[in-house]
This record gives structure tokens, C-alpha cells and sequence, in this order.
């Protein structure tokens, strides 16, 4: 164990809550509801088009580029669009049913409580996230995981989103942790791994398709494997 750490640091999607899991159900979902089969060869197509100008539209969002509200406006118009159907009032129904039913959803990776029940007190843990925050507590609160966390950390909190030093510097000083005492768990390489590194903390790498990097402090393909560490 690394007793020096006091304060263990969070990503949200993709690391506990299985954001793919969780968007594809809701996905199939409002596809199907919504006939979507008329418009789309099948599901795989509507969701590998969305999923593509999703993905930009976030890389947009990232860079403040767009707003929230843009991305939000966007992302099922152009999916829509991408297959000819110019219908502002669908793309908007359609948004507002994934916000709404998406955070329902409760699928997490495994042995996530079994980590959080681990660490939960050796530890202040706390979710570093770029999501939106209305739908990040959703999901926690959901998937009964609110209770492990001292803090919850978003965008609209810090003014900033991963991996900008000022986000990590904000999260860090709204719990008074030290960045010898800190370390950052998440799956993104880029945004939480060498962004937190950048800030000169201390980083475990989650890496469940074990893509292959030496950037990390620390790395685990099985949630786990940090009790390895901590």
C-alpha cells in the first residue's frame, strides 16, 4: 500500500459506470420507440452514425468550441440528417429521452462496489468528470454509488473540463488534497492519465482491451487490481 495517498480521484464514464452499455440499451430503446427502422438500415448503422458525430461534437465541446446546448441540439440532428430527415423536433424529442432515460440505467463494470466498498475508508474519494452534472449525480444516485464520494466534480463547477491543469487544480484544492497525497483513476488516456500527470499527480490507468502505452503510474485491466495498488 501507498500510504502517502490520501485522496483518490475518479472518472465516472467508462471507468465505473459503463457508459457503453448503458447508451447502447437506451439507444435500442428510443430507436425501436420512435420506428427509427424507417429512416435506418438497422440499428448498428443509427448507432455507429451517432456514435461518430457524437464523438466530434464532444471533441468540439472539449475545446469550447460549442456550447452544451449545441451539442445537445446537435448530436441527433445530424445523425438524423446524415439519412436525409431535416426534423429539428424529432432530433429534440429524441436528445430529451436519452437525458431523461440514459442515467436510469445501471449497468457498472465489475466489482466496482467491491473496490469503493475497499476504499471507502482508507480514502476521501471524489469524481473528476467532464459529463453534464444533472445527469453524472443521476447516474450516481441510480446505481446507488453517491454514497462513496466526498465530491462530485464537474464542468460547470471548475470552468474547465479534463484534461486541463486548472480543472485538476480546482478538484484538488475543493477537498484541500495535496498532489503528493492525490491519484487519478480513469480510462481515457489522453484526458485523465496524462492530463493529471501534466498536473504532476499520480495516475492508474484503467485498461480493460489492454491498449498498449507506458504513460501511466500505474495500470489495470480489471477494476480489482487497484487494491494492488492501494
Amino acid at each position: 500500500m501507498h500510504k502517502n495517498y490520501k485522496f483518490i480521484f475518479f472518472d465516472l464514464d467508462k471507468t465505473l459506470w459503463d457508459f457503453d452499455k448503458n447508451s447502447e440499451e437506451t439507444l435500442k430503446e428510443i430507436f425501436k420507440n420512435h420506428n427509427l427502422n424507417n429512416y435506418f438500415k438497422n440499428f448498428n448503422t443509427f448507432y455507429s452514425t451517432y456514435n461518430t458525430i457524437n464523438e466530434k461534437l464532444w471533441g468540439k465541446y472539449a475545446k469550447l468550441e460549442i456550447t452544451k446546448k449545441e451539442l445537445k441540439t446537435e448530436r441527433f440532428y445530424m445523425t438524423l440528417k446524415a439519412v436525409g430527415i431535416s426534423d429539428l423536433k424529432l432530433s429534440e424529442t429524441i436528445n430529451i429521452e436519452y437525458i431523461n432515460e440514459s442515467p436510469k440505467k445501471k449497468s457498472v463494470f465489475p466489482n466496482t462496489y467491491e473496490l469503493l466498498e475497499y476504499l471507502t475508508n482508507k480514502y476521501k474519494l471524489a469524481i473528476i468528470t467532464n459529463g453534464f452534472k444533472e445527469i453524472q449525480f443521476e447516474k450516481l444516485k441510480n446505481c446507488e454509488l453517491d454514497k462513496y464520494f466526498t465530491k462530485v466534480i464537474c464542468p460547470e463547477d471548475s470552468g474547465f473540463q479534463k484534461p486541463n491543469k486548472k480543472m485538476f487544480q480546482y478538484s484538488l484544492s475543493s477537498l484541500n488534497a495535496k498532489k503528493e497525497h492525490s491519484i487519478m483513476i480513469g480510462d481515457d488516456l489522453n484526458v485523465d492519465i496524462i492530463g493529471a500527470s501534466n498536473f504532476g499527480i499520480d495516475t492508474i490507468y484503467f485498461n480493460p482491451k489492454s491498449i498498449i502505452t507506458n504513460k501511466p503510474s500505474y495500470e489495470v485491466n480489471y477494476l480489482l487490481e487497484i487494491t494492488k495498488v492501494l
